[in-house]
């Protein structure tokens, strides 16, 4: 199911804040993201800092089947998910989740 976005980042928020795109350069808070599927052939981190499905970041695949990318973010609050093969999934590490307008949630990563 295709996701479609605003230009730099989506306005939806939690406590009012908007969050600002992942910076290309590379200035920023630097964030970890891991997704654990053994079986897996790609794992794809995309959110409002990708511009979801326009700009999705590859995650490396490491020992025990744990898929790990770091990116750089600027403050702010940001709603992700992962796409494994294909298939949108939630984060298991992640506690904090809001309803999107596609029937399931998406994760919420605050960076201050």
């Amino acid at each position: 199911m295709a996701r479609k976005r605003s230009a730099s980042v989506e306005s939806s928020s939690v406590g009012g804040a908007s969050p600002l795109p992942a910076t290309p350069t590379g200035q920023g808070i630097p964030q970890t993201f891991r997704f654990t599927a053994p079986e897996a052939v790609s794992v794809l981190l995309v959110g409002d800092f990708t511009h979801w499905q326009r700009s999705p970041i590859p995650m490396r695949r490491g020992a025990g089947g744990v898929w790990e990318v770091t990116v750089a973010l600027a403050p702010g609050i940001y709603h992700y998910r992962f796409l494994v093969d294909g298939e949108w999934r939630d984060d298991p590490e992640c506690t904090l989740r809001v309803p999107n307008p596609y029937g399931s949630q998406n994760n919420v990563r605050f960076v201050s």
